[in-house]
């Protein structure tokens, strides 16, 4: 029996309810475009139009979340897995009651969990999907194979690119690695491109042609265009300060462009309705896919 038939085992006989909360990983090709930058924006806007919103940090590397709330977190997922903590405990609040939990080194471990823990950790981050309507996972940058997993666990993926050809390649790269890898399955993943640090409607347009050309020809697949984000100095400011530019200032370029891009999303829903398995079917699928 393999780790994925396992777990689908453990999923059963636990009696643990498939549900509803809308789960989406945050990724790029390469560092420093803004993907951090864009979970929390995003929050913010989610939170404004009532939706309950939790973000696990899950870059190894950087804790740009946290950093961006000006929160230093109490706990993590390490003291859920090995200490006993609830998932409630674990949150952290940030501005306007959005949630963030930190992975710490909790995920770099759970590949090696018991069967005890594993329903545990299963049981205990089903309850997200009672304590939020949105979850946003924030991986690290690249290809390495711990972005990747998550990335493959996610039914909806937001890969951030900006008009920069080393951001464009980079990008496609870790395209290519999502798409040759055996796990993927293209029918039960929706994956959307936003375009940053445009100068122009024109410019993000042409970021999305062509990263759905090559994706058409060479990867025989199909991606959507979320939005865009323009040049704004605001933002830079916001960003080199460690603030929230859509809380800072909600009129600003940028923001407006965040608050749009949660419109987009939102209105998508519909169309991605299917993937929805909750965070119960995306912990599943990375436990499954780190013990592979």
């Amino acid at each position: 029996m393999d780790q994925a038939e396992r777990l689908r085992n453990v999923i059963k006989q636990s009696n643990i309810q498939q549900q509803t909360a809308r789960v989406f990983t945050v990724t790029s090709g390469k560092g420093g475009v803004g993907k951090s930058n864009l979970a929390v924006n995003m929050a913010v806007w989610f939170r404004k139009i009532g939706k309950r919103v939790i973000i696990i940090d899950a870059d190894l590397g950087l804790a740009n979340v946290e950093v961006m709330f000006g929160s230093v977190p109490k706990y993590n997922l390490s003291d859920l897995i090995y200490r006993g903590k609830s998932a409630k405990e674990i949150i952290n609040e940030g501005p306007l009651g959005i949630g963030f939990i930190s992975g710490g080194v909790g995920i770099a471990g759970l590949n090696n969990l018991s069967r005890d823990q594993i329903v545990y950790l299963v049981h205990s981050l089903a309850e997200l999907n009672e304590l939020a309507d949105i979850v946003i996972i924030d991986t690290g940058a690249g290809i390495a194979d711990s972005v990747l997993e998550f990335v493959l666990a996610s039914p909806e993926v937001v890969l951030v690119s900006t008009p920069d050809p080393s951001s464009l390649t980079d990008a496609y790269s870790l395209l290519k690695a999502l798409y040759r890898n055996p796990s993927f399955s293209e029918e039960r993943t929706r994956i959307h491109i936003v375009a940053n640090k445009v100068t122009s409607v024109e410019e993000g347009n042409i970021v999305f042609a062509k990263l759905n050309s090559v994706v058409t020809q060479f990867l025989k697949g199909s991606i959507h265009f979320l939005g865009m984000i323009p040049q704004d100095r605001e933002m830079e400011h916001a960003v080199r300060s460690q603030k929230i530019i859509s809380l800072e200032k909600p009129n600003a370029a940028s923001s407006r462009a965040f608050k749009l891009l949660t419109d987009n999303y939102i209105h998508d829903e519909q169309k991605t309705i299917s993937m929805h398995k909750g965070i119960t079917q995306f912990i599943t699928n990375l436990l499954a896919r780190r013990g592979s």
